[in-house]
């Protein structure tokens, strides 16, 4: 029967062959948002066919290649056609030129918009003039050429009408990273897609067609650099034949705009436990700053502009300055000096969380940190997490944002998603970066939002960064799942622009990705959209966090207390008893509310004003407590939990009815994640509250 049912679909697709018509290949996810298919909406094409008649590509640099490249078959798929490539402008044509390149019949009128463009700023413009009709894709550099030829793709993927076409597009962030947690021996901490897409034992012999796919993935979203390797960083990454190694990548990338960088770990200058030939990595030491100026002489030889050191620091038995009874400022300034004159950048990280600082975790880096403001060289960043603790599913914004004025902070996020359920669960985190940039510190007045602070509005910052921290493995999906890969798109779209909603964000996605019919579309929305809230309500609600089994981080265990840190437990966290449950942040507790600006600090203070989605974070709760719904609090936790799961039943059911409307091969893929989260869902929700019960003598309710 398998045999008779596999034939009829061969002679099926043989029919389709013969006569001509398009045939759906199964699709493995492989070209992430890059599908140049044919353009379904028959007014739209009429309109694109008509207004281009050929295009040119001024200049023959790598960069202007890919161009040609890119454009020539994305109007091949999108418009069914080839168009001529000419070496000249035509009527009807799609010209791509940097503003220097452009003829002045052409760009009268538009050299005050390019005086005030930066190397990456783009327009797109279509110009009516006596001869000829354009549509000019222009900017100061090739790279910025690269960039509005990508926007313009995703233009006419979307099936936007060309009379819209009037932009002009700034990135509110200079440094759009990816921090990639890789390590030498192909795992990936915290990666969810298999093995590492950097093959080390290839390079750089061999090259993988996959580096060049994924420089033009970043690139057609904005991202502008790439961290290699893993911040609990081994350093034989600086020794030459990985150099060599690490070159051959940087040379992959250059043309599309992006820059190479490297976790170290500052202990490389030792014997025994680095690459060096030294006693000691204490950064005031002369034969250690040598060292390091020797190293790093050694990598501009090879990478011209390789872009910098990513450093954690002090942190989980990482090496430090702190070894060696020297501040932070201490180390990141050594290394800065010698990247300075290269033009290379330090990002030093802040996580850390030494107990010995304050018995509450979350206060830690906040203390460690502040004191050391306006004390790192210009080209030092900070690189703060979103929350205080780490990457849980829903926190406060870190109260560093508001309190360095005097030193610029890169904002760092995890596409990975290592407390949201690995590569198993559709959360969409853009709704939960919304939030955070949003988020208002009040520190300079009422507006001092997340956004505000690293986009350099706020403080005047002389540079601004955002990393993210990667969710791209191996696998033939890239991310594992094919909703993961809208994160890593997600992140790009609003490192370039963070005043980006995600509604929009996810219309461009699933448009470019799954689907052009506008009912499946919306459906699809709306699972997305709701995601995040239904993660943080079946594992998280109320400002509980970090319940979660030790080591993977996957599972639920809300009574783990076996760590080697009391800090990794759970328990330390949820400090639930007969009374209540919840940290005690307030005045009256660890007074982690004093580190926010006011009034911020006073609603957070305030049992009665702080807002509930955080109310177990800062204050401990008792059971019966009235919520503004007019359930008690034990009544909520039971609501929320069970709210989540209820969202992941019906995601569930919404996308058996699209069984017709998605491709074969990704409807099943997504069809057994959802299987996964529903399950996983259900043991969160009767786990945690199975456990709790055990403390509040109240039964849980009957879900079923």
């Amino acid at each position: 029967m398998k045999f008779k049912n596999k034939l009829c679909t061969l002679c099926i697709l043989l029919i389709h062959t013969v006569l001509g018509m398009s045939i759906l290949l199964a699709d493995d996810g492989y070209e992430l948002w890059l599908k140049y298919r044919p353009l379904a909406n028959k007014k739209i094409l009429k309109e694109y066919k008509d207004a281009i008649k050929s295009f040119v590509v001024f200049g023959n640099s790598e960069t202007q290649e890919i161009i040609k490249r890119e454009i020539g078959d994305a109007i091949r798929g999108l418009l069914g056609e080839s168009i001529l490539n000419t070496d000249h402008i035509t009527d009807k044509c799609l010209v791509v030129a940097k503003f220097s390149d452009v003829g002045s019949d052409i760009v009268s009128g538009l050299k005050h918009i390019f005086n005030n463009l930066g190397d990456e700023d783009f327009i797109i413009r279509n110009i009516n003039l006596p001869d000829r009709q354009i549509i000019l894709i222009s900017g100061n550099t090739d790279i910025a050429c690269l960039y509005g030829s990508f926007w313009f793709i995703r233009h006419i993927q979307m099936e936007k009408s060309i009379k819209e076409l009037d932009i002009v597009s700034i990135p509110k962030i200079k440094y759009r990273l990816l921090n990639h947690w890789d390590n030498l021996d192909g795992t990936v901490e915290r990666g969810y897609a298999g093995k590492s897409i950097w093959k080390w034992h290839e390079l750089p012999e061999k090259i993988d067609k996959r580096y060049y796919d994924y420089a033009r993935a970043n690139a057609s979203i904005g991202i502008n650099g790439t961290v290699l390797n893993n911040v609990n960083a081994t350093p034989k990454i600086l020794i030459r034949d990985y150099l060599i190694k690490i070159a051959k990548l940087a040379e992959i990338f250059r043309p599309y705009g992006i820059r190479v960088f490297l976790s170290v770990n500052f202990a490389s200058p030792l014997k025994n436990g680095g690459i060096g030939n030294l006693d000691t990595a204490d950064p005031f030491e002369p034969e250690v700053r040598k060292w390091w100026k020797k190293k790093i002489a050694e990598i501009y030889e090879l990478i011209p502009d390789f872009g910098g050191f990513l450093v954690k620091a002090n942190s989980e038995g990482m090496p430090g300055p702190l070894d060696y009874g020297r501040s932070h400022a201490d180390g990141a300034n050594m290394l800065a000096e010698t990247l300075k004159p290269y033009g290379g950048i330090v990002m030093w990280r802040a996580f850390v969380y030494n107990p010995e600082t304050d018995p509450d975790r979350v206060k830690r880096a906040y203390k460690e940190f502040v004191p050391l403001d306006g004390k790192f060289l210009k080209n030092v960043f900070i690189q703060v997490k979103n929350g205080p603790l780490d990457f849980q599913p829903r926190e406060p914004v870190h109260p560093l944002f508001g309190a360095m004025p005097n030193t610029p902070l890169m904002l760092e996020l995890q596409i990975t998603q290592e407390y949201l359920g690995h590569s198993n669960h559709l959360v969409f985190l853009a709704s939960m970066w919304r939030e955070y940039l949003d988020f208002d510190l009040y520190c300079e007045g009422k507006g001092t939002t997340l956004a505000r602070v690293i986009d350099g509005s706020v403080y005047n910052y002389h540079m601004t960064g955002i990393a993210g921290v990667s969710n791209i493995g191996n696998d033939s999906n890239w991310c594992g799942y094919i909703f993961a890969q809208a994160n890593w798109y997600a992140f790009g779209r609003l490192a370039w622009d963070h005043t980006l909603k995600p509604k929009k964000i996810a219309d461009e996605w699933i448009t470019l990705t799954l689907t052009k019919n506008e009912y499946v579309k919306e459906r699809i929305k709306k699972m997305m959209l709701g995601s995040w809230e239904a993660l943080v309500n079946y594992r998280h609600p109320l400002g509980l966090h970090h319940l979660m089994e030790s080591g993977s981080h996957y599972g639920v265990d809300p009574g783990n207390a076996n760590e080697p840190r009391i800090d990794w437990t759970s328990v330390y966290y949820h400090r639930a008893d007969s009374i209540g449950i919840g940290y005690n942040r307030s005045s009256t507790g660890s007074n982690a509310v004093s580190q926010y600006c006011p009034p911020l600090s006073e609603i957070f203070d305030n049992i009665e004003t702080c807002p509930e989605k955080y109310l177990l974070w800062f204050h401990q709760v008792p059971w019966r407590y009235k919520m503004k719904s007019g359930r008690t609090l034990w009544e909520e936790m039971c609501f929320k939990y069970n709210s989540g799961v209820e969202y992941v039943k019906w995601m569930k059911k919404e996308w058996q009815k699209l069984k017709n409307d998605i491709d074969p091969e990704i409807w099943n893929h997504v069809n057994k994640k959802l299987r996964i989260q529903y399950e996983d869902a259900k043991l969160w929700r009767d786990t945690c509250l199975e456990y709790f019960s055990k403390f509040s003598k109240i039964p849980v309710p009957d879900f079923n």
